[in-house]
């Protein structure tokens, strides 16, 4: 198998995924690093940026132009083997390759002879890659006390942080055997400056890495994340995609788990969850939720992570409060896109108000992408279940923030259309006539005022003002027949 030179090793992960702006990427989702990342990729010499790390093989163009099924049975068993491996150089090689492969633009005609989430064993090892970082990325408690290394001291290295460093250092640091107690070891950490060699020695050492090494680690799962949410956008990987119990189980912990650099204690020895693979698992089960049954969390496939359907719902009301605009827009979005399943409404409707009232704030945010999924999501749970139209109609400022998305107006007329619609399905339950006829002035102003919609606010007058069940309206009526 073909290795590369681990100098060469600094752009593989890290590098694959910030080389191109991501097709599909809610609009907002970069932040500051993206911003430097570009600037500095802008100063960057062209081989920095596609070296030999970067480049693939000519004997995997079977993977894109279909070659025979030798070579491409071949070649996929070398990518998935390079990915078990676990050694550096082999999974930046092997990352790199399906990065470039996986990548693919819109309009773009790729000739595919194999789904790349058909290939055995290829999503599994994957998503090992980042359990692999999940088991020693930072949890939402503190820190840990250190321990004293008492496993593994013998084992070869697999080439993340310094471990050859403390291999090759000679400076007679003894080992913890059974004449030397835990205690001396910590009066001798704190005594000297910790060195190289002595993450041999402590907890953090050849299994759990020193801080360069753990960078790394990040650095792949975040590079597998990426390539996972390229597989999500091919309309063959979607159905296996969303059958796949530990796909979906590792993206929801990713999402369960994340914290952001705010988050994390002062002087904390270990890294944040990485934003960038919080958004990628994000747009990766966006992709995939109206295929999406959470009912799979129960069933009797093999589970790796104890994930729930009531802890999945948690997970992503999560990001729908949260601050950052790419992950309650995409949060958004899932949900909308999730009710049209009716075997998850049972799963959402406890979770109904949280839900309406954080997309009715949304609604009053600036952001006019905000404002597209919220409007979305709104229009996919009135239209599907009637208690979601009767708890809607009476949430505070709802009806208030639709019309000022139609009258202002938003910039994509569809986001208009569905606003007037969401109103529509709300006025034809009884109950809420009582709530909308405060508003049967404003309906009115955009009936003669704005002829897109026109027709819609006319059918939802004559709803509210001539039902004969309604004597108050009855009354009042002048635009029913």
């Amino acid at each position: 198998m073909q290795k590369r030179d681990q100098s060469k090793l600094g752009g593989t992960a890290g590098g694959a995924t910030t080389q191109a702006a991501k097709r599909g990427r809610p609009f907002g989702s970069g932040g500051s690093n993206s911003a430097a990342a570009a600037a500095a990729a802008d100063t960057a010499a062209p081989s920095t940026l596609l070296g030999p790390s970067l480049h693939v093989h000519s004997s995997f163009a079977g993977l894109e132009d279909g070659d025979q099924d030798g070579n491409l049975d071949q070649n996929n068993k070398r990518i998935v083997l390079a990915l078990q491996s676990g050694l550096k150089s082999e999974l930046g090689w092997a990352i790199n390759a399906l990065t470039l492969l996986s990548f693919k633009e819109k309009d773009d005609v790729r000739k595919d002879a194999t789904p790349l989430a058909k290939i055995p064993g290829l999503l599994d090892a994957l998503l090992q890659i980042i359990d692999d970082w999940r088991d020693i990325a930072l949890p939402k408690e503190l820190a840990k006390a250190p321990r004293a290394r008492l496993l593994g001291a013998n084992s070869s290295v697999t080439g993340f942080g310094n471990e050859f460093e403390a291999l090759g250092s000679n400076d007679g640091l003894p080992h913890l055997g059974s004449g030397s107690s835990i205690s001396e070891a910590s009066v001798q950490k704190n005594t000297n400056k910790l060195r190289p060699s002595e993450w041999w020695l402590d907890e953090d050492g050849l299994f759990n890495l020193d801080e360069e090494g753990r960078a790394e680690k990040q650095q792949c799962a975040v590079a597998s994340s990426n390539i996972i949410r390229n597989f999500s956008f091919m309309p063959d990987n979607e159905v296996i995609m969303a059958q796949h119990r530990h796909c979906l189980e590792t993206v929801f912990q990713c999402i369960e788990d994340h914290i952001t650099e705010s988050e994390v204690p002062e002087n904390f020895p270990m890294l944040p969850e990485d934003e960038e693979l919080v958004t990628n698992a994000l747009e990766t089960i966006v992709n995939l939720a109206p295929l999406l049954d959470l009912r799979i969390f129960s069933s009797s496939k093999p589970s790796y992570i104890k994930i729930t359907e009531k802890r999945a719902v948690e997970a992503i009301m999560g990001m729908l409060g949260s601050a950052v605009k790419a992950w309650h827009c995409a949060a958004a979005e899932f949900l909308g896109r999730l009710i049209i399943n009716p075997d998850n409404e049972q799963f959402l409707l406890p979770f109904a108000p949280q839900i309406h009232k954080r997309l009715v704030d949304l609604l009053s945010l600036p952001a006019v992408d905000a404002q597209a999924a919220a409007v979305g999501a709104l229009y996919n749970l009135a239209e599907v279940n009637m208690d979601c139209r009767l708890k809607l109609a009476s949430e505070r400022w709802a009806i208030d923030r639709l019309l000022k998305v139609i009258k202002t107006p938003h910039p994509v007329p569809e986001v208009c259309r569905k606003a007037a619609m969401i109103i529509e399905s709300l006025v034809s339950e009884p109950q809420n006539r009582a709530h909308l006829l405060a508003y049967e002035n404003a309906f009115a102003e955009i009936l003669f005022s704005d002829g897109r919609h026109s027709d819609t606010f006319a059918r939802i007058l004559y709803e509210l003002t001539s039902r004969p069940n309604n004597k108050i309206a009855a009354a009042r009526g002048i635009w029913g027949m």
